[in-house]
């Protein structure tokens, strides 16, 4: 089993072209059901209110055969309103409750036969509930693999200097850590987005990974520094591209069996040619994703047939 915890919310999709859509999302709930969609149980630990789109929310986690063991509770359920641009691309508003009460109630019993650990975005930047899961995934450091994606939202979290703080936290604890050089250049802005990846490595993470768009992702482990290019594809939107792309990427290392913290050693041992197919595997996800509307990671049969 592996465990995904942070925001989920309605992506409300608005744009010149067509009427309003609503999907469910929220990055961290995009990485949940991608990796169930990629053959790779995984529950998914966030909140939603006790309404109309909180019922979607449930809908949509159910569908996808991905458990859900936390209560609604009495707010209204996020939304993010997403504007594309005659390109696809995707700005965003968001109307937020971050907050996770009974997390510490639960703790003990969430990571039962867990191997990993995943979180990132407005849940690890968003007070109150950014404290919660960050004493998360303390306790499930000894436990499991953790892997991080700061997601950098600069509408929600407007202070650079708070966010790259926030976000170094999570690094200290992760094995695992992908970002976009648009989160890199807005954190450390004084550097290129691979010198703050190699950072991070330097911090204690085993391997990095950058996505920058067009150009394919660029990783760097222990043994070294490797990019790939992003697959042909056509580009209907963006929304969802960096969630598949972090689902497919842990759906790859559990593959290669190094999940668990039991294989944190192995784990850094990392070679040049596991990683660039980590990264092959998760670009082909991402350009499947941007192929077709809204946030729509494929499955692991998609994957094979491409």
């Amino acid at each position: 089993m592996l465990t995904v915890i942070g925001e989920t919310l309605i992506d409300e999709v608005v744009s010149d072209t067509a009427s309003m859509r609503a999907h469910v999302g929220g990055s961290p709930m995009n990485v949940a059901v991608g990796l169930a969609r990629l053959g790779h149980p995984a529950q998914f630990v966030g909140r939603y209110g006790d309404d109309e789109y909180g019922r979607m929310v449930r809908q949509h986690l159910r569908d996808n055969s991905v458990p859900f063991p936390v209560e609604p509770d009495g707010s209204p359920t996020s939304v993010a309103t997403a504007r594309l641009d005659p390109a696809g691309g995707a700005s965003y508003d968001f109307q937020l409750v971050w907050e996770l009460p009974a997390l510490a109630e639960q703790k003990d019993s969430l990571l039962d036969g867990s191997t990993l650990l995943h979180t990132g975005s407005i849940a690890t930047m968003l007070s109150p509930g950014a404290d919660e899961v960050l004493s998360l995934v303390i306790a499930a450091h000894p436990l499991v693999t953790v892997s991080y994606d700061p997601n950098c939202r600069p509408s929600i979290i407007r202070n650079p200097e708070y966010a790259r703080e926030q976000a170094e936290k999570f690094v200290a604890l992760a094995d695992v850590v992908k970002a976009s050089d648009e989160d890199l250049a807005w954190l450390y802005p004084d550097r290129t987005p691979e010198q703050s990846a190699r950072a991070w490595l330097e911090a204690g993470a085993a391997v990095v990974v950058v996505t920058r768009g067009s150009k394919g992702p660029w990783g760097v482990c222990r043994a070294g520094e490797v990019s790939v290019p992003a697959p042909s594809t056509s580009v209907v939107d963006t929304v969802g591209a960096g969630d598949s792309f972090m689902a497919a990427l842990l759906a790859a290392l559990v593959d290669l069996e190094l999940d668990g913290a039991h294989r944190r050693d192995e784990l850094r041992r990392m070679n040049l040619g596991q990683l660039a197919g980590m990264l092959q595997y998760a670009a082909r996800a991402a350009a499947i994703t941007v192929s077709r509307a809204g946030a729509n990671p494929p499955s692991r049969s998609e994957m094979a047939h491409t």
